[in-house]
């Protein structure tokens, strides 16, 4: 992997790290201002928190590895 391919990997792990943190704070907000009459919207929250951290453990892995070896 060439260097400009690693810095894109870098910032890339760092935008999927801001949106798996933009939507646990909607699971925050969710929490703290919206239960027990939003509990609806529980699973679309969760399943969306779950997916955006995934991508972020999956890039930031890849990025890991890369830079370890």
């Amino acid at each position: 992997m060439t260097e400009e391919e690693i810095k894109n990997l870098d910032k890339e792990v760092k935008k999927l790290k801001r949106i798996a943190s933009e939507w646990a704070s909607q699971m925050h907000d969710l929490v703290e201002d919206r239960l027990p009459a939003g509990y609806l919207e529980i699973p679309g929250i969760a399943q969306s928190t779950f997916d955006a951290c995934e991508a972020w453990a999956k890039a930031n892995a890849k990025l890991a590895a890369i830079q370890k070896g």
